[in-house]
């Protein structure tokens, strides 16, 4: 998840489309924040700012909602042109490497350390890993989890 705020003078077309699509397929399917960012283990908070505009989402986000929300592609088809706009927006920051192509089931979990977006997807999954361990929320990719301590407490 970029941090990087979108410009607040002027929102662009890409990301205002890719903002009005989130929220506009989330509330058709009858889910709140809440219970997307559950589905696609973000927080809340990261799917209000990336509606909001505070925030540009990821095209791991955008894939995940995508999935979530079956929108057929929809948000993954907007995402270039939202990470086009993000990179002009982050300029001050320099020149990134572009984001890379989305890894495959096998793949996901070994990612290349000298890519800033990958390190920073992979610190915000670990922060999202640590809110589900901490809230005592399963891990979605792992139905056969033992009982462990933290279980037992509630």
């Amino acid at each position: 998840m970029e941090h990087t705020s979108p410009s607040s003078s002027a929102h662009s077309a890409a990301s205002q489309r890719f903002r009005w699509e989130l929220r506009n397929c989330r509330v058709r399917r009858g889910l709140t924040q809440r219970a997307l960012a559950d589905l696609v283990r973000f927080s809340r908070e990261t799917v209000a700012a990336v509606e909001s505009g505070r925030r540009f989402g990821s095209h791991e986000f955008a894939l995940r909602c995508d999935d979530a929300l079956r929108t057929g592609g929809r948000l993954a088809a907007l995402w270039p042109q939202v990470a086009a706009e993000q990179l002009a927006a982050d300029g001050r920051r320099g020149p990134r490497a572009s984001e890379p192509a989305p890894l495959a089931p096998q793949q996901r979990g070994r990612r290349d350390a000298r890519d800033p977006a990958a390190v920073v997807d992979a610190i915000d999954e670990l922060r999202e890993l640590i809110g589900q361990v901490l809230n005592g929320q399963p891990d979605p990719d792992d139905p056969e989890r033992p009982a462990g301590p933290l279980d037992d407490q509630r």
